[in-house]
């Protein structure tokens, strides 16, 4: 349970960081470069393997960082869309309930059984993600815009889901640094890529601000990833229960600690979401 902790804990102060970008003025998106640039090289530190090229390519895994790299900068582009035409809470909400995807998945393909209590629990962990995220008077989404979170949702989805097959079927304990690593290293290539092509590019500045908001958050976003693979690798709970657990308590704490640190207000029914939270972990976890 301490890596799956220590992911919770790493997803929670990324959540912090943007926040903090917003008060500071960083730019977001060089600060994202800078951020995949940072988590790549943390974990090629981290390798304490002889890094030899030749045969990390020809991993039976190679291919799924140049897939999740490319998908980890599309997703995060229509995720700050998905903000700015449908609201926060519509990206956010979109964003964590895709665990069901992982979670069917692993009862279809890895024929993962749920009790009773954890299929509840569950439940109570979409309900608690929609009450938490739900600001004002509610999510609505225009029909014209209905496509962004949809793609967010399976985007979220599929990398999860990707995560779990890459552990369950080709990755080794001494292989999750380099992997991980390889990820966020074709993420960065993929957004330079993306800058490129990008109108206005001039706009962008990459001064000390920028640089090290990146690095801020590029140490947690390499061990959010590090330590759910090393959570799955675990088999202390099922894949179910840990992306549940994860995903609500990122949601949780982050709620508690936007009040604490930064002030926010909560309605009722977002506190109702925090109690549903709670309880939802308290049924997947110990049932």
């Amino acid at each position: 349970m301490i890596y799956l902790a220590l992911s919770v804990l790493s997803s929670t102060w990324i959540f912090v960081v943007f926040k903090l970008y917003d008060i500071y003025k960083v730019q977001t998106l060089v600060a994202i470069i800078v951020n995949y640039i940072t988590a790549c090289l943390v974990g090629l530190i981290l390798y304490d393997q002889p890094l030899k090229v030749q045969q990390i390519l020809g991993a039976s895994w190679a291919w799924g960082p140049i897939f999740m790299g490319a998908l980890f900068i599309t997703i995060f582009n229509l995720m700050a869309k998905t903000s700015q035409v449908a609201g926060v809470s519509v990206a956010s909400v979109a964003t964590k309930m895709s665990l069901v995807i992982p979670v069917l998945l692993g009862v279809i393909l890895y024929q993962e059984h749920l009790t009773f209590f954890e299929v509840i629990g569950i439940v109570l962990a979409l309900a608690a993600v929609y009450l938490v995220s739900g600001k004002g008077k509610g999510i609505h989404v225009d029909r014209k815009h209905l496509i962004l979170p949809i793609l967010v949702f399976l985007g979220s989805g599929v990398i999860d889901s990707s995560i779990k097959y890459f552990e369950e079927e080709h990755l080794t304990d001494a292989e999750i640094p380099i992997f991980s690593s390889m990820i966020f290293g074709f993420a960065a290539l993929s957004g330079l890529i993306f800058i490129s092509l990008k109108p206005n590019t001039k706009e962008m500045t990459l001064n000390m601000k920028n640089v090290l908001g990146g690095i801020a958050l590029g140490v947690p976003n390499f061990f959010s990833i590090f330590y759910v693979i090393r959570a799955l690798c675990s088999d202390l709970c099922g894949h179910a229960t840990i992306f549940t657990i994860n995903n609500v308590a990122i949601v949780m704490l982050s709620t508690l600690i936007g009040i604490i640190m930064f002030k926010e207000k909560l309605a009722p029914k977002n506190w109702a979401g925090v109690a549903l939270a709670i309880l939802s972990i308290i049924l997947v976890a110990l049932f």
